[in-house]
């Protein structure tokens, strides 16, 4: 037997010990199987072979290393067949075809509380968590008192391309809007297509190409470029520019969010932002015991 034999062999041999493990674990009457004279837990093979559309006896074959490689498309019926989560399917597809599988964009449904927390804990360095359609879903409050106050905007509005393309007010906070504009536009172009998300943003490209000018002739030019890390300036209108260094990290077991980091470049800087922080909360405090004053609600802590 060759080498190349012996590898696709054993290729097999783990893609069928896979399949046998996830069939032992589903529940038969969960999935409308009778459970009369089973003895081994899990469906039968036949039961799966039914749920994918595919062949009883291939699907034994599958299972003992002796069908050949399945197309993508019978990965993916077996994926479902199997109910994988979305970790899983890309584990199968390793299993069967090397290679993983094509992005199947799923829209962001918010954060955990422990990724709240995370973005919480960093007191002076703004972050935010963003979809891979560029929605802002969570924040600090480092973000809203430097970059922008997301929890005063409607959700629809919580775009970026949206906000540096249609709001004048982020506009001037960006000593180099144009060299900012070109950037946003050409790494969200990466991320959608990276995302499988180009049909899920087409609304969004047609509005701001009718909105904006400028838009309309960057997305024209087809640029892209990854967004990792890299130097950002804000104009803050208390305190001045801003000098902050941006890193961008996957959030685990979400492909759909990434996590945005701005760390203040210089001590001078960290100064800035703790003292806009303050003052927010600050503000803010003022306003929510005003509010329960004017409602005839005593502060908290009042005898």
């Amino acid at each position: 037997m060759t080498t190349g034999v012996r590898m696709a062999a054993a290729k097999q041999n783990l893609l069928g010990t896979y399949l046998k493990d996830r069939r032992g674990k589903l529940d038969p009457a969960a999935l409308g199987f009778p459970l009369k004279r089973r003895r081994t837990p899990g469906l039968r093979r036949e039961e799966v072979a039914h749920r994918a559309n595919v062949s009883a006896t291939w699907y034994t074959w599958l299972e003992q290393g002796r069908g050949g490689a399945p197309s993508a498309d019978v990965v993916d019926r077996i994926a479902r067949a199997l109910m994988l989560t979305d970790v899983e399917r890309e584990h199968l597809f390793l299993l069967a075809l090397g290679r993983p599988p094509e992005v199947l964009y799923h829209a962001a449904e918010g954060v955990t509380t422990r990724l709240q927390r995370v973005l919480d804990s960093l007191e002076i360095s703004p972050a935010y968590v963003k979809t891979s359609t560029w929605d802002v879903v969570a924040w600090n409050r480092a973000a809203a008192a430097v970059l922008v106050d997301y929890g005063t905007l409607d959700p629809k509005q919580r775009n970026l391309l949206r906000l540096v393309f249609l709001d004048p007010h982020i506009r001037v906070k960006q000593p180099d809007w144009q060299g900012v504009a070109r950037f946003v536009v050409s790494a969200f172009r990466a991320d959608v297509a990276r995302a499988g998300a180009a049909k899920n943003v087409e609304a969004l490209i047609d509005e701001l190409s009718q909105e904006s000018r400028e838009f309309a002739a960057l997305w024209r030019d087809h640029d892209v470029r990854d967004t990792y890390e890299g130097p950002k300036r804000v104009r803050h209108l208390k305190a001045g520019v801003i000098a902050l260094e941006y890193s961008t990290f996957a959030v685990d077991g979400r492909p759909d969010l990434s996590l945005v980091i701005y760390n203040p470049a210089t001590p001078a800087d960290a100064e800035k932002i703790r003292s806009l922080v303050k003052t927010q909360s600050g503000t803010r405090n003022r306003n929510g015991t005003r509010r329960r004053r004017i409602q005839g609600q005593r502060p908290s802590g009042a005898r």
